[in-house]
């Protein structure tokens, strides 16, 4: 089975094809653009892309909406954590974690499926914001983000070794769960 990417980011389709490579599933990077819309839940911004692909799109596809969640900012910068991602940076918002001693946060993903209909897969990690960057690979927020229970970031860590423990990582095992019950 062949199955398109909806995604800019390659580092989200590396993670999925190292995923889904073992259940026989091809998944390919398929760059179109689409509006995201200002919206409170992940759940809502990535349902409506969904929508929206679905009208210009014929095969079955998928979206991944995630974002970064820290208590102490209220859970910003949330739903619009690509954007402060490329305007702030982790420079910005490790500046804005300056003396803040609550660290905590969590990574949300939410994966949205088409193939007819709307599917909704999602997976949460706790973690919490380092001060300093750590590690090279990886993407996003992913140098100052350190899971619950490990003491490396999520950029000293491997694909294979995120994606067992990551918010993209339980989606997509979710995702591909459903897939395995449904496409049978």
């Amino acid at each position: 089975m062949r199955l398109a990417f909806i995604t800019s980011n390659p580092g989200k389709v590396e993670e999925a094809r190292k995923y889904f490579e073992p259940l026989g599933v091809e998944v390919y990077q398929l760059k179109v653009e689409y509006p995201e819309i200002q919206a409170d839940t992940l759940e809502e911004v990535a349902l409506f892309g969904l929508e929206w692909l679905s009208r210009k799109i014929d095969e079955p596809f998928f979206l991944d909406d995630s974002g970064l969640f820290v208590e102490a900012l209220k859970g910003f910068p949330g739903v619009y954590s690509a954007y402060v991602y490329k305007t702030l940076g982790v420079d910005g918002l490790l500046k804005l974690m300056e003396g803040v001693e609550n660290r905590r946060a969590y990574f949300k993903s939410v994966i949205a499926y088409w193939d007819g209909e709307a599917h909704i897969f999602t997976g949460i990690v706790e973690g919490e914001i380092i001060h300093e960057k750590r590690g090279n690979m990886g993407f996003g927020f992913d140098p100052v983000f350190k899971p619950s229970g490990f003491d490396r970031t999520f950029a000293e860590m491997t694909t294979t070794e995120k994606n067992k423990i990551s918010h993209r990582g339980l989606a997509l095992k979710a995702f591909s769960e459903w897939l395995k019950e449904n496409l049978k």
